[in-house]
Protein backbone atom coordinates (compact mmCIF):
# COMPACT_ATOMS: atom_id res chain seq x y z
CA UNK A 1 0.00 0.00 0.00
CA UNK A 2 2.57 2.45 1.09
CA UNK A 3 4.37 2.22 -2.54
CA UNK A 4 1.51 2.54 -4.35
CA UNK A 5 -0.08 5.07 -2.24
CA UNK A 6 3.69 6.82 -2.12
CA UNK A 7 2.77 7.04 -6.45
CA UNK A 8 -0.23 8.37 -6.32
CA UNK A 9 0.69 11.27 -3.64
CA UNK A 10 3.91 11.95 -5.88
CA UNK A 11 1.47 11.53 -9.02
CA UNK A 12 -0.81 14.17 -8.27
CA UNK A 13 2.10 16.26 -6.65
CA UNK A 14 2.92 16.58 -10.64
CA UNK A 15 -0.46 17.39 -11.78
CA UNK A 16 -1.27 19.83 -9.06
CA UNK A 17 2.40 21.66 -9.95
CA UNK A 18 1.73 21.33 -13.68
CA UNK A 19 -1.78 23.16 -12.99
CA UNK A 20 -0.64 25.78 -10.62
CA UNK A 21 2.62 26.79 -12.94
CA UNK A 22 1.12 26.20 -16.88
CA UNK A 23 -2.74 27.02 -15.94
CA UNK A 24 -5.75 24.64 -17.21
CA UNK A 25 -5.23 21.67 -19.56
CA UNK A 26 -6.44 19.02 -21.04
CA UNK A 27 -5.34 15.37 -20.22
CA UNK A 28 -3.11 15.02 -22.82
CA UNK A 29 -1.70 18.22 -22.08
CA UNK A 30 -1.11 17.20 -18.52
CA UNK A 31 0.21 13.61 -19.52
CA UNK A 32 2.77 15.21 -22.03
CA UNK A 33 4.16 18.10 -18.98
CA UNK A 34 4.13 15.15 -16.56
CA UNK A 35 5.21 12.15 -18.45
CA UNK A 36 2.82 10.21 -15.78
CA UNK A 37 0.62 7.07 -17.82
CA UNK A 38 -2.69 6.80 -17.86
CA UNK A 39 -3.44 4.96 -15.09
CA UNK A 40 -1.28 7.53 -12.92
CA UNK A 41 -2.51 10.46 -14.06
CA UNK A 42 -6.31 9.45 -13.72
CA UNK A 43 -5.53 8.04 -9.91
CA UNK A 44 -3.98 11.67 -9.49
CA UNK A 45 -6.82 13.17 -10.28
CA UNK A 46 -8.94 10.97 -8.33
CA UNK A 47 -6.56 11.96 -5.42
CA UNK A 48 -6.87 15.67 -6.01
CA UNK A 49 -10.35 15.65 -6.64
CA UNK A 50 -10.72 14.13 -2.67
CA UNK A 51 -8.66 16.63 -1.72
CA UNK A 52 -11.16 19.47 -2.94
CA UNK A 53 -8.45 20.89 -5.55
CA UNK A 54 -9.10 19.87 -9.32
CA UNK A 55 -12.23 21.07 -11.18
CA UNK A 56 -13.01 19.72 -14.13
CA UNK A 57 -14.26 22.45 -17.03
CA UNK A 58 -16.03 22.11 -20.79
CA UNK A 59 -13.97 20.69 -23.28
CA UNK A 60 -12.17 17.77 -20.51
CA UNK A 61 -10.14 20.62 -19.14
CA UNK A 62 -8.78 20.31 -15.88
CA UNK A 63 -7.77 23.72 -13.46
CA UNK A 64 -7.02 23.92 -9.81
CA UNK A 65 -10.63 25.19 -7.91
CA UNK A 66 -12.63 23.61 -5.54
CA UNK A 67 -13.73 20.30 -7.24
CA UNK A 68 -16.76 19.36 -8.92
CA UNK A 69 -15.67 15.68 -9.54
CA UNK A 70 -16.84 14.23 -5.87
CA UNK A 71 -19.84 12.70 -7.83
CA UNK A 72 -18.63 11.12 -10.26
CA UNK A 73 -15.72 9.85 -8.89
CA UNK A 74 -16.52 9.94 -5.45
CA UNK A 75 -19.48 8.09 -6.02
CA UNK A 76 -17.24 5.40 -8.33
CA UNK A 77 -14.95 4.54 -5.19
CA UNK A 78 -17.91 4.39 -2.73
CA UNK A 79 -18.94 1.46 -5.31
CA UNK A 80 -15.42 0.04 -5.00
CA UNK A 81 -15.13 0.24 -1.40
CA UNK A 82 -18.52 -2.05 -1.18
CA UNK A 83 -16.84 -4.77 -3.68
CA UNK A 84 -13.99 -4.98 -1.83
CA UNK A 85 -16.56 -4.98 1.60
CA UNK A 86 -18.01 -7.97 0.35
CA UNK A 87 -15.02 -9.74 -2.52
CA UNK A 88 -11.96 -9.11 -0.26
CA UNK A 89 -9.10 -8.90 -2.43
CA UNK A 90 -9.91 -8.06 -5.86
CA UNK A 91 -7.82 -7.05 -9.49
CA UNK A 92 -8.22 -4.55 -11.64
CA UNK A 93 -10.72 -6.52 -14.29
CA UNK A 94 -12.55 -7.87 -11.62
CA UNK A 95 -13.17 -4.65 -10.18
CA UNK A 96 -14.07 -3.16 -13.78
CA UNK A 97 -16.68 -6.10 -14.19
CA UNK A 98 -18.36 -5.55 -10.43
CA UNK A 99 -18.43 -1.74 -10.55
CA UNK A 100 -18.91 -1.43 -14.44
CA UNK A 101 -16.69 1.21 -14.82
CA UNK A 102 -13.74 1.81 -17.34
CA UNK A 103 -10.46 2.17 -16.46
CA UNK A 104 -9.83 6.15 -16.45
CA UNK A 105 -12.85 5.97 -13.66
CA UNK A 106 -11.32 3.04 -12.18
CA UNK A 107 -8.27 4.37 -11.39
CA UNK A 108 -9.75 8.00 -11.04
CA UNK A 109 -11.75 6.26 -7.51
CA UNK A 110 -8.72 4.22 -6.57
CA UNK A 111 -6.77 7.31 -6.36
CA UNK A 112 -9.15 8.40 -4.37
CA UNK A 113 -9.32 6.03 -2.23
CA UNK A 114 -5.52 6.13 -1.52
CA UNK A 115 -5.94 9.75 -0.53
CA UNK A 116 -8.39 8.60 2.12
CA UNK A 117 -6.20 5.45 2.70
CA UNK A 118 -8.62 2.95 2.54
CA UNK A 119 -7.21 0.47 0.18
CA UNK A 120 -3.93 -1.40 -0.14
CA UNK A 121 -2.56 -3.26 -3.12
CA UNK A 122 -0.13 -6.42 -2.85
CA UNK A 123 2.34 -7.75 -4.87
CA UNK A 124 0.24 -9.42 -6.98
CA UNK A 125 -1.52 -5.50 -7.50
CA UNK A 126 -4.43 -7.13 -5.91
CA UNK A 127 -6.34 -4.70 -4.13
CA UNK A 128 -8.14 -4.77 -0.65
CA UNK A 129 -9.52 -2.58 2.28
CA UNK A 130 -7.13 -1.42 4.82
CA UNK A 131 -7.86 -3.33 8.02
Amino acid sequence: MRDFKNTLGESAGLVWRALYERGPKTKDELKDITNLSDDKLNGAIGWLARENKIKKQKGNIYELDNTNLTPEIGNNAGKIYKVMDIWGEVDIPILKKLVNIDEEELYSALGWLAKEEKIKVDEKNRFNLLE
